[in-house]
């Protein structure tokens, strides 16, 4: 493992004096420039692992990095950032794909990662979506992972270690481009949902997940990072937390048992799938409510979504305020026959709403660009199409396992409304746009072609068990990667062609999207809060959970 130090500090930079240079700095902060922060630890760790295959079972190298924090306080909440999941299958796997008909691949990645401080141990799963890759002709494939990480903190002082353990990889396997379709490109939503066919379909595509274990021989037993917890980082002298008045909490010999299983849990460090943040006041979000001018039916749904939007450029981030986001829910239709599988496919359809348009309200965001100028720059994200939700459901036979595949589809064009400089406004005139929708490789492109953005999400229910991930209905995180066009119409006829620099700052391949979609609010069955039972739909019929974005 090796650990990077902060970044080093910047020289400082002349200040703008022209009005152009001024525009270029605007131009550049768009989406604000960072650096890592003091006390961070870059890690970047190979691993060996053993994947089993139908071939049997491959020796596999995984790379993981991450950024972590080098200390945190008793019970202080973090999140790893910029977690990257790196699997090289060797040779003998491509061979094995290649067998099943797939020419290229797409993987999620499921990593069990145990947590530890002292003695009390938890696990937490990072989750990872790798983009659409193409089979090598010969050598290894090479899958790159990013996504959802859980927050964690330490409940008292001492080390807390991350060790990665078993790897899981979802690997949807696509025929050759073009293959034949039985699902037209129709934008028309009721003339699509009678044909309507899942994620996966059009293209002859199947689906294997690998199991992975760790190599015994691995260095450091899969250790990760540590971070320091507490003033000094240091455990109490038993190598247990310590109770009131340095009294050891090690459970006593007759102690054990049940009893011994609600200290650990007491003591254990906490994981939180969602990162922690404090929901937004009603008052301070758009209203997400069905009208005249857009009357709901019986399977309509409406729900809130947040979240971040990297721009890969300038290493920096875009907050994404919640917006309502009105859907009518597809009728499900049978999919392709499967002896271990039950199989539904759904194509739902959605649009943002907001005073009665097809985008999200304004998000401005000030930043402070090369140290010294503060800018406010203000944007909104425009449909061009509607926004289409393709979800396969897949229940195993064995067990009744429920997986759910979801792509939302979504042609959203970036327009730049206001832009300041030291509260000087910059004209960028009324119709600064990207030339196109922001764009993502899509995974069946025979089916659908044309710009838009992909996001993806998976949902798994074990029965009995509440589901995690994505669900259409309960929500959870969609991400993916995007392309950001390059601007047009942006300065005035009188003023400066802002559209190159604009371009040159911003525009580019490799930007991360994460998305947060709200529990929704069924408007024909609506479920009100109780004190038995957590509430779905205000009395106004809004959907009454507003999420937290999650970086």
């Amino acid at each position: 493992m090796k650990a990077q130090r902060a970044a080093v500090t910047r020289p400082p930079r002349v200040r703008a004096r022209t009005t152009s240079i001024a525009a270029f700095v605007v131009l550049a902060a768009l989406i604000p420039t960072t650096a890592s922060a003091s006390g961070t630890q870059e890690i970047e760790v190979e691993l060996p692992y053993v994947c089993t295959l139908p071939s049997g079972q491959l020796p596999t190298t995984v790379r993981i990095s991450a950024e972590f924090p080098e200390r945190a306080d008793a019970g202080e909440t973090f999140s790893p950032s910029g977690v990257t999941t790196t699997v090289e299958l060797p040779a003998e796997a491509v061979a094995d794909l290649t067998g099943r008909g797939a020419a290229q691949v797409r993987a999620a990645t499921r990593l069990e990662v145990g947590v530890a401080q002292n003695e009390a141990t938890a696990k937490a799963t990072w989750r990872g979506g790798a983009e659409p890759v193409a089979l090598p002709e010969s050598g290894p494939l090479t899958l790159v992972s990013k996504g959802d990480v859980p927050s964690v903190a330490g409940r008292g002082d001492g080390d807390l270690t991350f060790t990665a353990g078993t790897l899981a990889i979802d690997l949807a396997l696509d025929a050759a481009a073009g293959a034949a379709s039985t699902d037209p490109a129709s934008t028309d939503p009721a003339a699509s949902r009678p044909a309507a066919t899942g994620p996966d379909s059009g293209s002859g595509s199947d689906s294997l997940t690998v199991g992975c274990a760790l190599d015994e021989d691995a260095p450091d037993q899969g250790l990760l990072a540590t971070v320091r917890v507490g003033a000094d980082g240091s455990a109490s002298p038993s190598g247990s937390p310590s109770g009131p008045g340095g009294a050891s909490r090690t459970p006593d010999r007759e102690a054990q048992g049940h009893g011994q299983e609600e200290r650990q849990g007491d003591r254990s460090p906490e994981v939180l799938e969602t990162p922690p943040g404090a929901a937004p006041d009603r008052d301070d979000v758009p209203p997400c409510r069905y009208d005249e001018q857009h009357p709901p039916s019986d399977v309509s749904l409406n729900a809130y979504v947040t979240g971040y939007a990297n721009v890969n450029k300038m290493k920096g981030a875009a907050y994404l305020p919640p917006s309502c986001l009105l859907i009518e829910q597809g009728i499900p239709v049978d999919g392709p026959p499967d002896p271990e599988h039950i199989i539904f496919d759904t194509v739902s359809w959605a649009n943002f709403h907001y005073q009665g348009r097809k985008e999200t309200p304004p998000f401005p965001s000030t930043f402070l660009s090369f140290d010294f100028a503060p800018v406010k720059a203000t944007m909104v994200l425009k449909q061009t199409g509607p926004i289409r939700i393709d979800s396969r459901i897949k229940l195993r036979l064995s067990d009744f396992t429920t997986v759910t595949d979801t792509y939302v589809r979504a042609p959203l064009v970036a327009h730049v409304t206001d832009l300041e400089v030291n509260g000087t406004p910059l004209d960028v005139g009324p119709d600064c746009r990207t030339e196109t929708s922001l764009t993502s490789a899509d995974p069946d492109p025979a089916n659908h072609p044309g710009n838009h953005l992909v996001l993806y999400g998976r949902g798994e229910q074990l029965i009995g068990q509440e589901a995690t991930g994505y669900l259409l209905l309960s929500g959870g995180t969609l991400s993916g990667e995007t392309s950001i066009p390059a601007f047009t119409g942006c300065g005035t006829a009188d003023g400066e062609d802002l559209d190159r620099l604009l371009t040159a700052s911003v525009s580019g391949p490799g930007n991360h999207i994460k998305q947060v979609q709200g529990q929704t609010c069924a408007i024909a069955a609506p479920v009100f809060p109780t004190p038995e039972t957590p509430g779905q739909c205000t009395q106004d019929l809004q959907p009454y959970e507003i999420p937290v974005a999650e970086r």
